[in-house]
């Protein structure tokens, strides 16, 4: 799985790559990822053969970049698709794009590849123009060719082995959209077809010569430090394994056999003697407890003056959500020549490599992060962790591959999760039922501790001898305050968040605040809507100004129009703008309720992304993240002990079988003159709120702590009036 570095190719190519900043002025002008990295040869290069490699800082998450970049490249340069090779999230080769996160994928990468390869064309167009003598109007690109009349050149014919090293200027002509052959277009993911054969195509199929096999042996909770361990007993039971490497608390198991290898993790799990460690508030009132923890109210949004007198008060709750990557975490790590190599899943290799250079006191530039595609999730789970962990052993073991596997166990006990929420909503309707009045409180803790160059938020880090802790902070952040605001007109307005620093470990999971923040207010507008008298869609519309946010509302309301009204099932609906400025998404959910039993039979989402670039792939996000908040919002919940967590397996945290996932049904609002906005993370708020305000429909009970399922059948208290 091991590629040659960006260096070492150009080497054998003889090709000359030359780059340079632009001034900051300059700069700001430029779309994306442009305004830190406006070299052209930064994204792009044109090979011997003509084909040309593009390079991204993001990786492939399962959200279909990798084709929707090659797509936008394909088309500025009038290439085919398979002469367009993406390099993704490589410290050696590809420009620092922090991390793949936000659903902004699109928005800066693409977007930069895009005006990349359109000044790249314009260049072509130069140099043909000046090589055959003659006007640049009277030249063509075709296939990869510049063509004028009976002569054509390629490419790399063209740039006679060197590179485009001038940087982006503004303005940049992009192909006219009328003649796009490929963006727009459902073009299928070539890798699919290796995930379908069992193909080595994630970063757990790796196998390198000589590599050997390690696990680390956990602590029974937060906070518990290494007392004591028999190594003399340990080495007489597995006498074949590598090594067992101990710094400070961190215990590492390596060697040849992997069966062996978890083996000794679980007889060292079963004998090694911890501290006690930090004691969790399991049987306590957990909202109580959290809120008691809270620091002083920020205020987030503060307009116009509320009244005292609100017509509906409601309280909401989000529990602890873990990821719940299907393939548990993986990494493979190799030191040798006094340089580290690391093969990932990180969602960010460049600052997965500032906090390992700290963490190991290793210089950057010896240090080499790859990005490879891992069974994995949206959201920060243990893949930078286990990279770290991989790194600690390969460095104690110089010269030798070493495969570090998460076990199930060690990604649901260990993974940072998506923190709990609450949410306190008052509002006031005025006689017509326009909502005059609203006010949001909301408590929570973090919604970000990725490394982010700092190796205190890296698992390992806190149990070396000399440990990295992470620092407590009460201050609110962005994460945890997602879309708190509706999107609605509203003449008086006022958010305020509390952060507190709860009992179990969390970070960013896909959509961070959106999911609890949407969930709470589109529930909201339903209780509203039916105290002002009003149908859900009317009362929703007549709060909208924005008409693209009407016009993915009035299409699912087309949708269901003809839908037949069931006993015992409903039909609820919710409305977001991810984030107030990336994709607008209105969702609608039939449930059944008998007894307790609560069952999703369909869900709809109408999805306004702006310009399409792969419906295919706007499609299967939608579909995807329609089935996951639909699995997080019926039945998923992280539970604990006053030690541990205690859902470590599929049956004590489970997840939608395939037997429970719903008929979906997705439509694309296609606006090609409208720039193209993300939408991986759009579905997860809208979809809870439609889901809980099925349920509703259904059973004419409104729950406002999630799970539904196990709290469906346990009466809220109704606010006072």
């Amino acid at each position: 799985m091991s590629q040659p570095t960006r260096r070492t190719f150009l080497k054998k190519l003889g090709i000359l790559t030359i780059g340079f900043s632009l001034p900051v002025s300059a700069a700001e002008d430029l779309p994306g990822s442009l305004k830190k990295t406006p070299a052209i040869n930064a994204w792009l290069e044109v090979l011997a053969d003509g084909k040309v490699r593009v390079f991204t800082g993001k990786i492939e998450l399962g959200q279909g970049i990798r084709t929707a970049i090659a797509q936008m490249a394909a088309e500025e340069l009038d290439l085919p698709m398979h002469h367009v090779e993406v390099v993704m999230a490589d410290t050696e080769r590809s420009p620092n794009e922090t991390y793949t996160a936000g659903s902004a994928s699109i928005e800066n990468s693409a977007i930069a590849v895009r005006y990349a390869a359109a000044a790249a064309r314009e260049k072509f167009i130069q140099l043909a123009a000046q090589q055959f003598q003659t006007k640049p109007e009277r030249l063509k690109l075709k296939q990869g060719y510049v063509e004028c009349r009976n002569q054509r050149k390629s490419f790399s014919e063209l740039l006679e082995g060197k590179q485009i090293t001038e940087a982006v200027k503004m303005p940049v002509a992009l192909k006219p959209k009328g003649s796009y052959q490929l963006v727009g277009k459902s073009i299928h993911r070539p890798e699919i077809e290796k995930m379908v054969r069992a193909e080595a195509w994630y970063v757990q199929d790796i196998r390198l010569p000589g590599m050997i096999h390690a696990r680390v042996a956990r602590p029974p909770s937060y906070g518990s430090r290494l007392e004591s361990i028999d190594e003399k007993a340990f080495r007489k039971q597995f006498p074949d394994l590598k090594k067992l490497v101990i710094q400070g608390s961190f215990v590492g198991i390596t060697g040849p056999d992997e069966f062996e290898v978890t083996q000794a993790q679980q007889w060292l799990q079963e004998h090694i003697r911890w501290s006690a460690g930090k004691a969790l508030p399991a049987g306590k009132d957990l909202v109580g407890y959290l809120k008691s923890m809270a620091g002083k109210g920020e205020s987030v949004v503060q307009r116009g003056t509320i009244s005292p007198n609100a017509t509906w008060k409601a309280r909401y709750v989000k529990p602890y959500l873990m990821h719940g990557s299907i393939g548990p975490s993986c990494a493979v790590a190799w030191y040798q020549n006094e340089k580290l190599q690391i093969w990932t899943h990180s969602q960010g290799v460049y600052p997965l490599r500032e906090a390992l250079h700290k963490l190991l006191s290793l210089p950057p530039e010896r240090i080499h992060v790859q990005g490879v595609a891992g069974s994995g999730c949206y959201g920060h789970n243990g893949a930078d962790d286990v990279a770290a962990e991989s790194a600690l052993l390969a460095m104690a073991l110089p010269g030798t591959p070493v495969r570090l596997q998460w076990s199930r166990e060690d990604e649901h006990a260990w993974e940072p999760y998506g923190s709990a929420m609450i949410f306190e909503a008052e509002a006031r309707l005025d006689p017509e039922g326009r909502i005059q009045d609203w006010t949001l409180e909301l408590w929570s803790d973090t919604h970000s501790t990725r490394p982010g160059g700092n190796p205190e938020n890296l698992l390992p880090a806190q149990y070396l001898e000399k440990p990295f802790l992470p620092e407590k902070s009460l201050e609110v952040n962005g994460g945890m305050t997602r879309n708190s605001e509706p999107y609605y007109a509203i003449p008086n307005l006022q958010i305020t968040a509390h952060r507190f620093n709860g009992p179990l470990r969390v970070s960013a999971l896909r959509s961070l605040g959106g999911y609890g923040n949407v969930f709470a207010i589109e529930s909201f507008m339903d209780e509203l809507a039916e105290k002002a008298c009003k149908d859900p869609f009317e009362f929703r519309l007549m709060h909208l100004k924005d008409e693209r946010a009407r016009a993915t509302l009035l299409k699912l309301k087309e949708l269901l129009k003809n839908e037949p009204k069931n006993p015992s099932e409903g039909i609820g609906i919710a409305f977001a703008r991810y984030k107030n400025t990336a994709a607008y998404c209105a969702i609608a959910a039939r449930v059944q309720v008998i007894q307790s039993s609560v069952r999703v039979l369909k869900m709809w989402a109408v999805v306004d992304a702006g310009e399409i670039i792969n419906l295919d792939g706007i499609k299967n996000q939608t579909e995807g993240g329609l089935i996951q908040s639909a699995s997080w919002t019926i039945r998923e919940q992280v539970r604990f002990d006053h030690q541990q967590p205690i859902t470590r397996d599929w049956y004590s945290y489970p997840i939608f079988r395939m037997s429970e996932i719903p008929e979906v049904e997705v439509h694309v609002l296609d606006r090609p003159e409208e720039k193209p906005l993300g939408a991986g993370e759009a579905v997860q708020g809208p979809a809870a709120a439609a889901l809980a305000n099925a349920y509703y429909q259904a059973s004419n009970r409104r729950v406002r702590e999630l799970p539904l399922l196990l709290n469906s059948y346990q009466e809220q208290i109704k606010p006072e009036k």
